[in-house]
């Protein structure tokens, strides 16, 4: 799995992203022009100490994106979709793309492959929810769908032990 923002404009929103992307083992790909520096605190602040552990990926713009990573699969992530994010099927990888935070992910880009566009479903009048929510959402519904492939399937307490069932 692979997540990908398109122009992302928040430092926090991004660093949010990125930690999920660590705790998860899912690259993240951010594709230029970013509303911030890479090395600005905020992504550090929202990434904590994950942040030299996720694997980052950036590319110049939308083209250099397609061109180096081939991507055969991109779901994209928008209000707009006819489709929810839950009516579709995740291959193990696939790239789940995002827009910037004002405005999404260009109309110009979505007619271009409707069939790949999906939703969060929300009340009508809502614009939309917070991108590192939504991305959140639907990457874990991808990994489920995917059987949470590496991921620890039952957590340990550090003090105590779970009683045996």
């Amino acid at each position: 799995m692979h997540i990908v923002l398109l122009e992302p404009e928040i430092p926090g929103n991004t660093g949010n992203i990125g930690r999920t992307c660590v705790a998860t083992g899912t690259p993240l790909h951010l594709i230029e022009p970013l509303g911030f520096r890479l090395d600005e605190k905020e992504i550090r602040r929202a990434g904590l100490d994950y942040w030299p552990h996720l694997q980052l990926h950036t590319y110049e713009d939308l083209a250099a994106f397609r061109r180096e990573t081939g991507a055969p699969f991109v779901w994209m992530a928008t209000t707009k979709a006819r489709r929810t994010y839950t009516e579709v099927s995740f291959g193990p990888d696939d790239y789940i793309m995002f827009g910037k935070e004002s405005a999404g992910i260009p109309e110009e880009i979505l007619v271009e492959d409707p069939d790949h566009c999906i939703r969060i479903p929300m009340v009508p009048d809502n614009r939309s929810l917070n991108l590192s929510n939504s991305a959140a959402v639907v990457l874990y519904e991808a990994l489920r769908q995917n059987g949470f492939p590496g991921l620890v399937e039952q957590g340990d307490l550090h003090r105590l032990s779970w009683p045996e069932a």
